[in-house]
């Protein structure tokens, strides 16, 4: 009997309910997005960085642990320093360059020594052209030549000079654009500097061993160094506060919209509804009963919202990637899919909470009066 009211309410006022849906759809699609981009560019950094291969990582004192915070402060020479280790295999130095593309968004340019950057692991594979021929070469990645309708030949003008593309590699081994390290040195000033160390061991099991090693080294207690496989764990979310404040801030508004849009609604509809409830008051329906209807309306109007959310934000993220492969999407979150539906449902039902016990409160006669 409840079930067949509540779509009868909902049905007889299409207009209220469709925009109440749309609002929590809005409020859901606005979290999954937001949240679906930075984890989307969190988790891509983080593949790009286990891409390299490497075992160990070795950056500057008072080194963020993200990738590009830091400048380029630390002598090449460590590189040296470092190959002497035990267990070290290879050692490669890595300038890094954050700079802005022309839609305004970041990105990082590596500064590579080709030949001891492809012993970190896998070469590049080149899907056209081939490695650094000349100073003013530049390799980028299958991404970005496919955002950018980039081919082998072309000119890009990166940081104020004309580089020419030698090639387009797969995507997944650290940035999406490579200069060679001694151009990259001498257009930054940094001459003699390196950003960032890779290594690569005999043995990955020693890469604990080797970080103590390292720390050891005169001179180099104050330097940032972590296993790879530590390194990866620490960039997640909680790990960066500013992320981790934005996606609160944007949950909050999310929330708010969702609240007042609910609270209007469900307010309107039972202030409307006044002589509809005073009948069920005197027929026998409990204050329970009726708070139960109310908030059962308001679930089948969140439910309705979030599936049509879930969808916009699907499609919308896959529409996004395809047009723009450089920045990644991570729509299809089951976790944070759950955690939008708990807080779009928790958000309605705070918002019909009022009005559900108003309704409740009203006097039966009075509500049977009112015209």
């Amino acid at each position: 009997m409840m079930h067949k009211m509540i779509v009868s309410n909902l049905a007889h006022r299409p207009l209220r309910s469709l925009i109440s849906i749309v609002a929590i759809a809005l409020e859901v699609t606005l979290i999954l997005l937001i949240v679906g981009f930075s984890l989307g560019m969190l988790n891509d950094t983080k593949n790009r960085q286990a891409g390299i291969g490497a075992d160990v990582i070795v950056l500057p004192p008072n080194s963020s642990f993200m990738i590009g915070i830091t400048g380029a402060p630390a002598p090449i020479k460590i590189a040296d320093v470092l190959a002497k280790l035990n267990h070290v295999r290879s050692v490669t130095p890595v300038l890094l360059q954050m700079t802005l593309q022309s839609a305004g968004t970041p990105e990082i340019i590596y500064g590579i020594d080709l030949d001891s950057y492809e012993t970190m692991g896998s070469k590049f594979r080149y899907l056209e052209g081939g490695p650094f021929q000349k100073p003013d070469d530049v390799l980028v990645d299958d991404f970005f030549a496919h955002s950018k309708h980039v081919k082998v030949g072309d000119n890009l003008d990166i940081l104020n000079h004309t580089f020419h593309v030698a090639g387009i590699v797969e995507h997944g081994k650290g940035a999406r654009k490579f200069l060679p390290l001694t151009t990259l040195q001498e257009i930054t000033g940094n001459g003699g500097k390196a950003s960032v160390f890779y290594l690569k061991l005999d043995d990955p099991n020693t890469a604990d061993t080797v970080v103590d090693e390292v720390k050891a080294v005169p001179g180099m207690q104050t330097y940032v160094v972590h296993s790879m496989r530590e390194y990866l764990s620490m960039m997640t979310a909680d790990s960066i506060p500013a992320l981790s404040i934005f996606i609160k801030i944007v949950i909050g508004i999310s929330v708010t919209i969702g609240f007042i849009v609910i609270f209007q609604a469900m307010y309107t509809a039972v202030m409307e509804r006044t002589r509809e409830i005073g009948i069920l008051k005197s027929l026998g329906a409990s204050k329970a009963y009726i708070v139960a209807l109310i908030l059962r309306e308001t679930t089948a109007l969140a439910i309705a919202g979030i599936i049509l959310g879930t969808a916009l934000s699907l499609i919308a993220g896959f529409g996004i990637h395809s047009r723009a492969p450089v920045l990644p999407m991570e729509v299809f979150n089951l976790g944070w899919i759950g955690k939008t539906t708990l807080i779009a449902i928790v958000g309605a039902l705070g918002g019909a909470l009022y009005p559900a016990f108003k309704a409740a409160s009203k006097d039966p006669i009075d509500a049977l009066a009112y015209d």
